[in-house]
């Protein structure tokens, strides 16, 4: 890690109006990060995916964030005007979005959409453009990188479709890279794939990476802290080696609930949320 941290977040809150009044999804929420991987796990509705999005100052009425601290490498996140907000997205901080086929233009070929992702940010001619998405494209182990360029987003697959995503997140060459379930609708042998490369690139860029997701295992083979977030909240927070060895009730419970591939139980454990009420 880094002397100074890359990101630092205090009391980060995010809620949205219902009949019945606000209602935080995120509550309280404050971490560091280096430039290092940091896993946040924990079901649906635990207020992760809203963590990334809160970063990148994407929450949109009527939802509202505020915090006492968003700092991003010594920059005041809370304080910079949307322009500039605009102009850090992509650039330094870039977020691969669930689903690809809905984070792409369909009516964009592929080339077109990363060489616009890397234009946004960067004056280069036409030539040094081309050969940038073409490297990148080759990063990502894209075989045949001049012909899918060609291509439109319907015309890939789901695992290629991840590839380009990725590819159009780091091709500015981002510092920080939020990865919200990256792999979500992959199977078991492209995720191993998209994830590898995933952490390959960070590695090489030397950059922070957030990733985001509710397999437990997975984030503790691909990172080095976890947080695990329930209703809005961390409850607890290790090194990914001592994941197995947590603590709180709602992480054993998690862990508890992750079949296994010689399963002997008859049934598999449910969560007792009374365990931790009030936290």
């Amino acid at each position: 890690m880094s002397q100074s941290p890359l990101l630092e977040l205090e009391n980060l809150r995010v809620s949205f109006p219902t009949p019945k009044g606000r209602v935080e999804v995120v509550k309280g929420l404050s971490f560091t990060l280096g430039r290092e991987r940091l896993g946040i796990v924990g079901e649906s509705g635990s207020g992760k995916s809203m963590t990334g999005r809160a970063i990148l100052r994407l929450v949109r009425r009527p939802g509202q964030q505020d915090a006492d601290k968003m700092t991003f490498d010594g920059i005041d996140l809370l304080r910079l005007s949307e322009r500039r907000m605009r102009d850090l997205r992509g650039a330094r901080i870039s977020m691969i979005m669930q689903d690809p086929k809905f984070s792409l233009n369909p009516v964009m070929t592929i080339g077109e959409q990363i060489a616009e992702a890397l234009r946004t940010h960067e004056r280069l001619a036409r030539r040094d453009v081309q050969a940038r998405v073409l490297q990148m494209l080759e990063a990502v182990r894209i075989n045949d990188p001049q012909r899918v360029m060609a291509l439109y987003p319907h015309e890939v697959s789901g695992g290629m479709g991840q590839r380009i995503m990725i590819a159009m997140m780091l091709i500015p060459r981002p510092d920080l890279l939020i990865a919200d379930e990256p792999t979500s609708a992959l199977d078991v042998s492209v995720q191993a794939q998209v994830l590898d490369l995933i952490d390959e690139l960070v590695r090489d860029k030397g950059m922070g990476l957030i990733l985001i997701s509710h397999d437990l295992n997975l984030v503790a083979r691909y990172c080095d802290r976890i947080l695990v977030m329930h209703a809005g909240q961390v409850v607890e927070s290790c090194a990914a080696s001592e994941l197995h060895n947590a603590t709180h009730p709602y992480t054993r419970g998690l862990l508890a609930a992750v079949p296994r591939m010689e399963e002997t139980r008859e049934e598999l454990p449910v969560l007792d949320r009374s365990a931790w009420s009030g936290t």
